[in-house]
This record gives C-alpha cells, structure tokens and sequence, in this order.
C-alpha cells in the first residue's frame, strides 16, 4: 500500500523539473514512506520526473546517490551536484550482481554499494518467512535459552571485532597457499594482499579468516587458519574459491574455509547495509556450541563427533518468531531483526551459542548492537530442514 501511494504521487506530480514539484515532504510524511519505499516507486515509473521528484525530498544519502545515477543513464540532469558513479547500479533486490562489480569500492572492508554478492536465487536470499517449522525445533532448541550476541562491532583492545574483508581488483598477485587439509580444499594460488586484514588481528589466535574478494572477476577467495610465510606465501588449514555468478555448492562431506563448507562473507552483517542502505536481504551466519554430525544443503560438512538427533545439523536455519515485537528496537537493530525473520540465520560453525557474524567497522555502536542480546533461543524457531544429510555409521 505504500508503494502504492508513492506511486500515485509520482504520476501525478507535473513533468517539470523540481522547481514546482509538488511531490512534497508533507505528502511523504502522510504515506509515511521510507526513502527506500519511495525510490522503488521511482524505479516503477522510470522517468526523469519521478526520479527528480524523489531527490527533492531526499536530495541526499545512498538512494540519492542511486537516482542520480538512474537521471545521468537516460541522459537527463539530476536535480543537484550529482554524484558520478562507477556503474549504472539498480535497487537492492533486482541487481546483476556481475554486471555492477565495477561500483564495489577496493579494500578492507570496502562498501559493496547494495551489489549483492550472488545470483537472486541463492538459497541465501530466499524467503523462509513462511516456511514451516521443523517438526524436531522445540527439541532442537531447548538446550538453553541463550541471547543474540553480536559478534562484530568496532575495535576491541586494539582488534577489530568480526571478521574482515578485502576487496581486490583483478590484476592482484597471486601467491601459493599450503592447506593442511588440501584434500577438501580448492587450490591455489589466490590474490592474498601481503596486508590482507586477518581476523583476530595478525596475532590472533581464533579463527584467523581472510577472505578476498575479487572484484573484477566475482571470485571470492576464503581461507582458515592463515598466517603468512617469509616468502610472501600463506599456509592455512583449508580454503575455498567461489565463483559468485553463480550458485555453488561443495562435493559431499568437504568443508570450506567454514565448518558447514559454506562461504562466509554472503552472510556477513555489513555496516553499509544495515546503516547505509538500511536493508540486510540475505540470511546471516551464526554459531553453536554444539552440532551433529549431520548438514543441511546447501552446507555440505559436518563438524562432530554426536549422533544425538536433538543437536542441530550444520546449515540448520533458524528465524526469529513472526509475532516478536521489534519497535523497541534501535532503528539499525531492527534491520537486523526484520532480516532475521525473513531470511533466518544459517549454522556456518561450532563456536559460542548464539553468535551472528558481522564485518568490522569503526562506526558500529556497541552499546546498540548489545540492544540483540534482548532476544533469547526462545523467541526463534527452527525451519523446516529438507534433504539432511546424516552419518549413519557408528
């Protein structure tokens, strides 16, 4: 209905420019439309004067930025200082994500401007709002009544929290990577920057990802367990190469550079998305303590040594309730929220209970991101897990 209303505006504001536009911020506040909602109503009508119409009331900010690109691609002006962009982008949702790799900004933890990372029918964008309830969830879940905790956030003696990124172009060098298990991992070399940010900082002693993506070509490059070698090669305990135009999934029983053989930074909270675009429209990746040795597709290993059926499998996902009230929330943690009961969270590894994964950003507030340790196992529900995977050997 929103969009609707919107919509309405945009056709009969006058053609002009927006000098006597009467597409107002009155009228916005009456529809109470989000600039989100306003800048897919735009994109509907695809003419200067619904784009131009738009930047009056927002003249600034990320959909600013994406309509003035939309204006300067039907050769048109933009309504003010027009910001010029990399490549003609789309709205969140309806985007070649191969086709736009060029306005992914380069380097460490660089903004993907709304490009999503893999095709539009990756089992990480689908909709399991609706899906039903796995019939073993209570089961699953009643191990504990453990909070969100958000393991991501700005710096934390002297150490980024989450695990970071790198955005390469294609002409970066590539160096040889010895994998500890390369039996179940894809070979090198990969595009590994000398200054890679490794997670937990170059003297951590967690989980020491890299992941790399390559811009250029969409490849995106994952390893665990890296530390680098005097020869500007790296050693690492397993790795995986993505081509992200496409959907992938690991052969049977191999891991990835995660515990369930999926890639990571997919379900990375970013800071662009939940502040910038203020949208996160994928599943996020989370972590338990404790699984079975058992996977969902399309993750593809498992991580334990229990058969007990009432321990989650790996790629197991699990949605915050329908009904739970979120308006009490920071307006950047109810991003996080509304996605979490659309697209759920995704069991990527065996690590603290109730852990969501993020990128690091130095303007994460965390005294907001600890507004998700509000939520508790018992306000989430185990979707329907298909196609299971289990060891049946004992």
């Amino acid at each position: 209905m929103k969009r609707l209303c919107v919509a309405i505006f945009l056709t009969v504001a006058p053609p002009a420019l927006p000098v006597d536009l009467t597409w107002n911020r009155s009228a916005f506040a009456q529809a109470e439309t989000s600039a989100r909602e306003a800048f897919e109503a735009a994109k509907e009508l695809g003419t200067p004067e619904a784009w131009n119409a738009f930047l009056v009331n927002f003249p600034s900010g990320f959909y600013a930025d994406l309509a003035r690109a939309y204006l300067k691609n039907l050769g048109e002006g933009s309504g003010g200082t027009a910001a010029a962009p990399l490549a003609t982008p789309a709205p969140a949702g309806s985007r070649s994500a191969h086709a736009e790799t060029p306005r992914v900004g380069l380097g460490a933890n660089a903004d993907l401007n709304g490009v999503r990372l893999l095709p539009d029918d990756s089992p990480w964008y689908q909709d399991i709002s609706k899906a039903p309830v796995d019939r073993n969830s209570a089961r699953i879940l009643a191990r504990g009544n453990k909070p969100l905790h958000p393991d991501f956030g700005p710096v934390w003696e002297g150490v980024p929290i989450g695990i970071p990124y790198v955005v390469v172009p294609g002409t970066q060098k590539k160096v040889p990577v010895a994998f500890k298990y390369a039996d179940e991992s894809d070979s090198g070399p990969y595009p590994i920057p000398p200054d890679a940010p490794i997670e937990g900082g170059p003297n951590g002693d967690g989980d020491r990802h890299i992941l790399v993506l390559d811009r250029d070509n969409w490849i995106l490059y994952e390893v665990f367990n890296a530390f680098p070698e005097r020869n500007g090669a790296w050693k690492a305990d397993s790795g995986a190469v993505w081509d992200l135009k496409k959907n992938q999934v690991r052969p049977d029983r191999w891991t990835s550079a995660d515990a369930a053989g999926l890639p990571i930074l997919p379900g990375l909270l970013r800071y662009d998305e939940v502040v910038g675009a203020q949208a996160v429209e994928h599943a996020l990746r989370f972590t338990l303590a404790k699984s079975r040795r058992a996977y969902v597709p399309p993750a593809s290993h498992w991580a334990s040594d229990s058969f007990d059926e009432n321990l989650p499998p790996m790629g197991m996902r699990v949605r915050l309730k329908a009904g739970y009230d979120i308006s009490g929330f920071a307006p950047q943690v109810q991003v996080i929220l509304r996605a979490l009961k659309k697209y759920g969270m995704i069991l990527a590894d065996n690590g603290s209970d109730n852990f969501l994964s993020g990128a690091p950003d130095p303007r994460w507030d965390p005294d907001i991101l600890r507004q998700l340790k509000r939520v508790t196992t018992k306000d989430l529900e185990v979707v329907e897990m298909k196609d299971m995977v289990v060891d049946r050997r004992r």
